[in-house]
């Protein structure tokens, strides 16, 4: 669609290099060409754009076969307009001056007139085609049909209107027909399936027997190797029985001649030790003895020393005592007795226990003023 812009009462196109456009005002024509750009008035300007790229017509459309099975068809034609100026007088390619719309529907009647006459020439060569046939090589015919036509249908070059390409996409059957068509072939590769499962079963069931006769053959073959085995390690148990019997008996003339060098040597050994240990005894009873005999000497001279210095100490002492005894009893011969007396109490009151507390009854006390007042009047 071109491009229309508005300044100041006029209009601009400016199109693309896809779109023919025709541009008359009034029985001119001032432009006509791809791709144009120009100025114009809205009232007096008649445009038309026709579109020159290659375009793709889808189409699906059912058809009878010879055998009356009805059949869809799927193409694609490609065209384009070869004639601008000759399309815009025979459709109408007219846009709006203020859009640039189209007023009609150009393509939509150019499709139209495209799927007609494909149709009308598929229908024509399905017609006389079985449905498998037409499944077969329908494709083929039905394009080389549809673009001969195509190519011979006069309305097409009077429109301007070039047919590029044909491809038609597939033909295909009725559902229920197709499953039908489809069931003897399904048949045929499940039989094949089926056949190739019972081989691969007889070749699994070979296959099984040469590997149950090759074990049997290996057990065989593994007993008799067993079998040998067996014997081979009696022989070799004899052998190391022998072996070690031999080895044995050698072994116990080796322990015995070491064992009669052991005593004998033990033996002298304890004699030695013996002799040593009976010269030791001897030395250590002399030893002890004279050990004893001066701690016997030193521990009565030490007896005697005490004894001395004890009886020395003793007569000291008895000395020291008589002369003191003798002392007192020269100081207090001067002494009057109840200076004697005093000293007396004194004495008796050093040497008696403590007393806490005294009690005189009253006859003591009379006893005691009486000796007093007896003493006074004395």
């Amino acid at each position: 669609m071109a491009d229309i812009t508005r300044r100041l009462g006029r209009r601009h196109l400016r199109g693309a290099p896809t779109a023919h456009i025709r541009h008359h005002r009034g029985a001119e024509l001032l432009h006509d060409g791809p791709g144009l750009s120009f100025w114009y008035r809205a009232l007096s300007a008649a445009l038309s754009e026709v579109p020159v790229d290659d375009r793709e017509l889808a189409m699906t459309f059912h058809a009878r076969t010879s055998d009356f099975q009805d059949v869809a068809v799927q193409a694609t034609v490609t065209y384009r307009v070869s004639d601008p100026a000759l399309a815009s007088a025979r459709l109408d390619f007219s846009i709006d001056p203020d859009t640039g719309v189209w007023r009609g529907t150009p393509l939509e009647q150019l499709g139209t007139l495209l799927t007609e006459s494909a149709q009308q020439h598929a229908l024509d060569v399905l017609a006389r085609t079985t449905l498998a046939s037409a499944l077969v090589d329908g494709v083929a015919s039905v394009r080389e049909r549809v673009a001969a036509g195509l190519g011979a249908e006069p309305r097409l070059p009077a429109t301007g209107i070039e047919v590029v390409a044909v491809r038609v996409v597939a033909l295909r059957p009725e559902p229920e027909v197709e499953r039908a068509l489809r069931t003897p072939a399904r048949e045929q590769i499940q039989q094949e399936a089926d056949r190739a499962t019972y081989e691969r079963r007889a070749v699994a069931v070979e296959r099984e027997r040469a590997i149950a006769e090759n074990e049997l053959a290996s057990q065989i073959e593994l007993a008799r190797r067993e079998e040998q085995l067996v014997d081979q390690r009696g022989t070799n148990t004899r052998r190391e029985a022998e072996e070690h019997a031999a080895a044995d008996a050698v072994r116990a003339e080796a322990e015995a001649a070491r064992t009669v060098k052991l005593a004998g040597a033990e033996a002298e050994r304890s004699v030695q030790l013996a002799d040593a240990e009976g010269r030791r005894n001897e030395r250590l009873a002399k030893a002890e003895a004279e050990r004893t005999v001066r701690l016997a000497d030193a521990e009565a001279t030490r007896t005697v020393r005490l004894a001395r210095a004890e009886a020395e100490a003793a007569r000291e002492v008895g000395e020291a005592r008589a002369q003191a005894q003798a002392a007192w009893l020269r100081v207090h011969a001067d002494v009057d007795v109840s200076t004697l007396h005093a000293l007396t109490g004194s004495r008796l009151a050093e040497n008696l226990p403590s007393i806490d507390s005294v009690t005189i009854s009253p006859d003591v006390l009379t006893g005691l003023l009486a000796k007093l007042g007896v003493r006074d009047g004395t």
